[in-house]
């Protein structure tokens, strides 16, 4: 099965999956590549643009490979805001669209406390997105201890 775990930066998506995943099932998360493509010492959230467009083009090989095997392992993919594209491309592949969104309130004193000042932009693009009718199954769920 797939999973595609959506939602703004800092919402918890990343919980949501760790919550459920289990170790044989394949998990592509931009953020866990790019910390595997980085030295000890690299920010959790690394926003060096080399180091992003390797991880960019790491995380779609991963996601035309883990494509094959969703009727043998569930895969669990983050993507903050697929496009129509992509979601046609996942659903076609019979993928569960999951929204991880806790508020935009706490959403925002996360990024502020814990991320690049930059993903405050980010979290904007996002909201503004769904506030006009994206993917809607929404889960205030409450996710790790910040």
């Amino acid at each position: 099965m797939l999973f595609v775990v959506t939602g703004p930066p800092a919402a918890g998506k990343s919980s949501w999956i760790e919550a459920r995943a289990r170790a044989r099932d394949i998990v592509i998360d931009l953020d866990r590549i790019t910390r595997a493509l980085t030295g000890p010492g690299a920010p959790q959230w690394n926003h060096n643009p080399t180091v992003t467009r390797v991880a960019l083009r790491a995380r779609y090989a991963a996601i035309d490979e883990a494509l094959k095997y969703t009727d043998t392992v569930d895969v669990y993919l983050i993507h903050t805001m697929p496009s129509p594209k992509w979601l046609a491309r996942y659903r076609r592949h019979g993928g569960k669209i999951i929204t991880v969104d806790p508020g935009e309130a706490l959403v925002r004193q996360r990024v502020r406390d814990m991320r690049h000042p930059g993903m405050d932009a980010v979290v904007t693009r996002w909201y503004r997105h769904h506030r006009r009718g994206g993917s809607r199954p929404v889960t205030g769920q409450a996710s790790r201890a910040w």
